[in-house]
Formats: C-alpha cells, structure tokens, sequence
C-alpha cells in the first residue's frame, strides 16, 4: 500500500460516514479539508498535524473497555496511533495498533452496518500532542469500535502489555478510572450509540 493509496481511502472511508451529529460533521468536514491539503496527511512525517487511527476496545459482552496509561498523555486513553505505510486504510491501523498494543490476536472491527467506506467510525477528536517526532504537532484521530472476541470461560481476554503503555486494564464502562482521558467518556458513549 502506498502513502496516496492510504490518503484515498481516508478520504473515501470519511466521505462515506453518516455522522452522528452535527459537531462531528463539522469535524469530518475539517478532515476531509486537511487530507484536500495535505498528500501526507496519513503520515506521521507530516508535520503539521496527521491522522492516526484509534480503537476503543469492548469485550464480547461490551461491559468492559481495555484501556491504556499513556506514557506521553499520562492519563488512561483508547489504544491506537500512527498509520504505517503498510496499512491499507485508517481502520486497519487502527486494528493492527489494538492487536500490536494489547497483545489480543482476536479483536475485530465491529461493523454493523452496511459495510460501505466509513463502516466502523465511531468518532473523531483532534488533540495536541508531541508525538514521536518530537515537535508539537496535532493528531487527527479516526476512532472505530472493536470487539475482543468471547473467551472460554466467559471472562475477559488476558493481554500482553507493550512496551508503549506504562499500564493496560479492563475498565467496567460505568466505573472508569479517575485519570481518564477528557473525552474517553463521550468516545464510549459514541461507539455505544452508533450503529
């Protein structure tokens, strides 16, 4: 996969969301604008701001999300982050950095609806952030929901945590914990709200 092949399938994958409301819209809108601007703008080389793919991470049951203490945010966040050049599509990046940073091999989209372009997008948030290029720069975050698929015993999938995270937990989504991120709250309310 390309860096324009990349580009085009985030243009395609936000063209083709249904927002939920119109503030999104507006930030679908802006995206879209970026990506108008910016050939690079999947690419983390891009320095003035880039999109990244994120996951919020539901057990089979939905009752629980695994989150990460973020070395850098300092505060529990969705797993996620940069697209490689290798991803074929925001959503897969934002799969192959659930799968790389939780250590789960069976986690999986969750697209329920008519698995046209945007299938999957639950959210988006823009933050700063220096990342791991060093310089202030903003990141672009396309969020979907993924579901870790049901274990034997009916608990919650064991994980590996990577060497990304100062820490990784299952969270009840009614009992978050304190140094949650700002808006891990409104993320979980949409991807439990979306369709």
């Amino acid at each position: 996969m390309s860096a324009g092949s990349l580009h085009a399938s985030a243009v395609q994958a936000l063209t083709g969301w249904e927002t939920p409301d119109p503030n999104q819209d507006s930030i679908r809108h802006a995206y879209l604008a970026f990506l108008a601007a910016s050939p690079d703008a999947c690419l983390r080389a891009c320095t003035a701001g880039h999109l990244t793919g994120s996951a919020i991470v539901f057990d089979a049951d939905r009752r629980h999300v695994l989150l990460t203490l973020h070395p850098r945010v300092g505060r529990w966040i969705q797993l996620g982050g940069h697209c490689e050049p290798s991803d074929t599509t925001i959503a897969d990046a934002a799969l192959r950095e659930a799968r790389e940073e939780s250590g789960i091999p069976g986690l999986e989209l969750d697209t329920t609806r008519d698995g046209g372009p945007g299938d999957g997008i639950v959210h988006l948030h823009t933050h700063p952030i220096t990342c791991s290029l060093g310089v202030p720069t903003r990141h672009l975050d396309v969020r979907y929901r993924v579901i870790a698929a049901p274990t034997p015993d009916g608990g919650l999938p064991e994980f590996v945590r990577s060497e990304e995270s100062v820490d990784l937990r299952w969270w009840p989504v009614d009992a978050l914990p304190l140094d949650v991120g700002d808006d891990i709250a409104t993320l979980i309310e949409a991807a439990t709200t979306a369709p």
